[in-house]
C-alpha cells in the first residue's frame, strides 16, 4: 500500500480497513531506514497510526500540521512526497531529520527544539484569520515537552483567544493517565458529540439569563461540571486554560483517531486531544530501551547492536563526574531531560539524592543551580550547546552577575553532523566568551577534559567546558596546567596555528604535511577561550608574524576574534607597559571557522571538510598565507 503512496490524497482514498496494514509498512520502512542513516528511531515508531489519521482527516497542506521538536516526522514525511528521497534522510544534501519549511509545503514549521509547537501555532491561526483565509491548524506535542514553560505559555494564550486550535498531546512516558479503553472511548464520544457541545452551551445561556439566580447558578453549574469531569477525566488543567479537554485516546487505534479528529474538525474553540501511544513500538529493541533508540547511530536490524562504538566526551564527562562526586559530596548534577545522552546516567544511579532532572526546561535548570550554588552546593549543569541558547539570559543575570561556582558541561559543541542547523552547537563561543566572570575552556583530547573538570569543581566561581559530539581523542594524562595556560605542541618560526579542542589534532596533521611544503608551522593548543593565554600567544606573534586560527563555531564573535581582540589591545596599549607594541604592528591573522551562516546537515567529517576546518583546510590555509606574505605589496 505504502508504494502506492505519494501524498496524502492517495491516503485518502484508501478504505479505513487498510490503514493498519498501511502502518505496519511505514514502521518497516522507518526501521530500514534508520538503521542505514541513524536518527530519531523510537519516537517516530510511536506515532505511525497518529501520522496516518491525521493526514486521513484533515486537508494538508492546506490543513497545517505542526509538529513540534521534530523527532516525531519521519512517518509524515513517508507520506508527504518524500518518500523515494528517504534513503537520503539526514544525508549531506538530503532530507532533513526534521520539518524544513523549505524542504516541503507540508512541513508548516521548522522544529528541532521542542515545546515550540502551540506557540507557533497560536500564531498562525491569528495571521490566518487577519489574511481572512480558512484552515486548521493542528499542534502534535510530546509529553516530555510539556514539561517546557514555553508551552504552557503557548496554551495560556491560545487558550485566552479562543480560537479554533487543535492540539494533540503525545503521552508516551509520563503516562498522565491510564483510563484508556472502552469507557474513555465512549465519553470521548460524547464529550466530541454535537449533541454535548449543544447541550453544554444552550443549558449555560438559559440559566445566565434567569433574573438574579442566573451568575449562581451558572457558578454553580460550572463547578458540578468540573468536579464530574474531574472525577471522570484528567484534563481539569487544559479545561481551566480554556481548552475543550478530549481523552485519553488508544493512540494506536486509528479508527479511535479517525473519528475523534473527524468529530472535533469544525470546532470553533480550543481543542486538546490527549492520545496514548508507545514509543519504540514496532520494533522490539526499540520498545524494550526506548530511551538509546530515541537518536541512534545506524544499527544492526536483527540484533539493534550500534554499528559504530567507542567511549565518546559525553561518557568520559560522566564517568569523571562521577569520580570527582565520590570525593566531594556537594557535587551535583542536573540534566535537562537528556540523562543519558550527556552521560550522567552512572551518576544518577549512584547518586539519586544528588542528581536533578528537570526537565525540557533549561532556564530553570541554570537558575536552580545558581540556587543551588549559592547555598553551598557545586552543580554542574550538562547540557547540549544548541540547547544552552535558550538560558542565556539566566546564565548571565542568575550566575556569573553573581559569580557564582556553576560549572556549564556544554556537550556537542560544534558541529554535531547529521541532525542539522537547529542542534550544530555552533554559537556557544560567540555567546558565552564575552560574559564577565566566565572562565571558559575546550579540551582536546579525553585528559584534558578530565583536568579541565577538576579544575571548574575547585574554581571559585562559573566556568564552562565546550566538548563535541562522537568519540574522544585517547591520550595519556596531561601535565598539571593553571587557568588561562595553553601550550605550544611544536614550535616553528614560519606559521603559528593556534587552535582549539577538536581542531587542535587537524592542526597538527597539518603541521606535518606543511614540512613537505618547506613550511615550519607551530601548533598550538589553546586550551582557554578566555582567559587567552596572552604570553604564549605574544610570543608565538612575535616569533612568527603569521598567525591562523581553527575553531569548530563560527567565526563573528568567536575564539579567532578574540584572538584578534588580544593582538590589537597589546598593540595598541600605552608605551612603558611591557607591552612592546611597535612588535605586534603588520601581523597577519587568518581565521578558520564557520561562516555567518546556518549550517546544513551531514556528516561531521562532510561538514568540517566543507568548511575547511579539517587537516586539509588548514594545510590549503596555511600556503595561502605564507604565499601572501611573500609576495610584494
Amino acid at each position: 500500500m505504502l508504494e502506492g503512496i505519494e501524498f496524502p490524497e492517495d491516503l485518502r482514498k484508501l478504505p479505513q480497513e487498510e490503514l493498519d496494514g498501511l502502518a505496519s509498512e511505514l514502521r518497516r520502512a522507518i526501521i530500514n531506514g534508520v538503521s542505514t542513516s541513524g536518527g530519531h528511531l523510537a519516537s517516530n515508531l510511536g506515532v505511525v497510526e497518529l501520522s496516518i489519521a491525521l493526514h486521513y482527516v484533515f486537508d494538508t497542506p492546506s490543513d497545517r500540521i505542526i509538529w513540534d521538536v521534530g523527532h516525531q516526522s519521519y512517518g509524515h514525511k513517508l507520506l508527504t512526497g518524500r518518500k523515494g528521497r528517504f534513503h537520503t534522510l539526514r544525508k549531506y544534501k538530503g532530507i532533513s531529520g526534521f520539518p524544513k519549511v523549505s524542504e516541503s509545503a507540508y512541513d508548516a514549521f521548522g522544529t528541532g527544539h521542542s515545546s515550540t509547537s502551540i506557540s507557533a501555532a497560536t500564531g498562525l491561526i491569528e495571521a490566518r484569520d487577519a489574511k481572512g483565509e480558512k484552515y486548521k491548524v493542528i499542534a502534535v506535542i510530546g509529553d516530555g515537552a510539556m514539561t517546557a514553560g514555553l508551552a504552557f505559555e503557548g496554551l495560556n494564550h491560545a487558550g485566552q483567544l479562543g480560537k479554533d486550535l487543535i492540539v494533540v498531546l503525545n503521552d508516551n512516558e509520563m503516562s498522565i493517565s491510564k483510563n484508556v479503553g472502552a469507557l474513555s472511548a465512549y465519553l470521548n464520544r460524547i464529550l466530541t458529540g454535537d449533541f454535548y457541545r449543544k447541550f453544554k452551551k444552550e443549558t449555560r445561556n438559559f440559566i445566565e439569563g434567569i433574573p438574579k439566580l442566573g451568575g449562581p447558578f451558572a457558578k454553580l453549574a460550572q463547578k458540578l461540571e468540573e468536579h464530574l469531569k474531574g472525577l471522570l477525566l484528567p484534563g481539569v488543567l487544559f479545561e481551566e486554560m480554556g481548552f475543550n479537554y478530549i481523552g485519553p485516546i488508544d493512540g494506536h487505534n486509528i479508527g479511535l483517531l479517525i473519528e475523534t479528529f473527524g468529530r472535533i474538525k469544525n470546532s470553533e474553540s480550543p481543542m486538546l486531544i490527549h492520545v496514548i501511544t508507545k514509543k519504540g513500538r514496532g520494533y522490539e529493541f526499540s520498545e524494550k530501551d526506548p530511551s538509546v533508540f530515541h537518536g541512534i547511530g545506524p544499527f544492526e536490524l536483527e540484533t539493534g547492536e550500534p554499528l559504530t562504538g567507542g567511549v565518546s566526551y559525553s561518557d568520559v564527562f560522566g564517568r569523571r563526574l562521577l569520580e570527582l562526586a565520590g570525593q566531594d559530596p556537594s557535587v551535583v548534577a542536573i540534566s535537562a531531560a537528556m540523562k543519558d545522552a550527556t552521560g550522567l546516567g552512572p551518576f544518577a544511579e549512584k547518586f539519586p539524592e544528588r542528581f536533578y532532572d528537570v526537565g525540557i526546561a533549561e532556564p530553570h535548570a541554570v537558575t536552580f543551580a545558581a540556587g543551588l550554588a549559592m547555598g553551598g552546593m557545586r552543580p554542574v549543569v550538562a547540557i547540549y550547546s544548541t540547547f544552552l541558547q535558550r538560558a542565556y539570559d539566566e546564565i548571565v543575570h542568575d550566575v556569573c552577575l553573581q559569580n557564582l561556582p556553576v560549572v556549564f558541561a556544554v556537550d556537542r559543541a560544534g558541529i554535531v553532523g547529521e541532525d542539522g542547523p537547529t542542534h550544530h552547537g555552533v554559537f556557544d563561543i560567540s555567546y558565552l566568551r564575552h560574559i564577565p566572570n566566565l572562565v571558559f575552556m575546550s579540551p582536546k583530547d579525553a585528559a584534558e577534559l578530565k583536568a579541565m573538570l577538576f579544575m571548574c569543581l575547585s574554581h571559585d566561581g562559573p566556568s564552562a567546558i565546550r566538548y563535541p559530539r562522537g568519540k574522544a581523542a585517547e591520550a595519556a594524562p596531561c601535565s598539571s596546567f593553571g587557568i588561562g595556560e595553553a601550550e605550544a605542541l611544536k614550535d616553528g618560526h614560519d606559521i603559528a596555528i593556534m587552535a582549539i579542542g577538536n581542531c587542535v589534532e587537524p592542526a597538527l596533521l597539518a603541521s606535518e604535511r606543511l614540512k613537505d611544503a618547506g613550511i615550519d608551522a607551530m601548533v598550538l593548543n589553546m586550551r582557554f577561550i578566555k582567559p587567552l593565554d596572552k604570553k604564549l600567544l605574544l610570543y608565538a606573534a612575535k616569533k612568527t608574524r603569521r598567525i591562523i586560527t581553527v575553531e569548530d563555531n563560527v567565526l563573528m564573535g568567536g575564539f579567532g576574534s578574540a584572538v584578534m581582540e588580544c593582538l590589537n589591545g597589546m598593540a595598541n596599549a600605552p608605551a612603558g607597559n611591557g607591552s612592546e607594541a611597535g612588535d605586534l604592528h603588520g601581523i597577519r591573522v587568518m581565521t578558520l571557522g564557520l561562516p555567518d551562516a546556518f549550517i546544513e546537515h551531514g556528516s561531521q567529517k562532510e561538514l568540517r571538510g566543507q568548511y575547511g576546518i579539517d587537516e586539509d583546510g588548514i594545510y590549503s590555509a596555511a600556503v595561502s598565507l605564507m604565499r601572501e606574505a611573500s609576495s610584494p605589496v
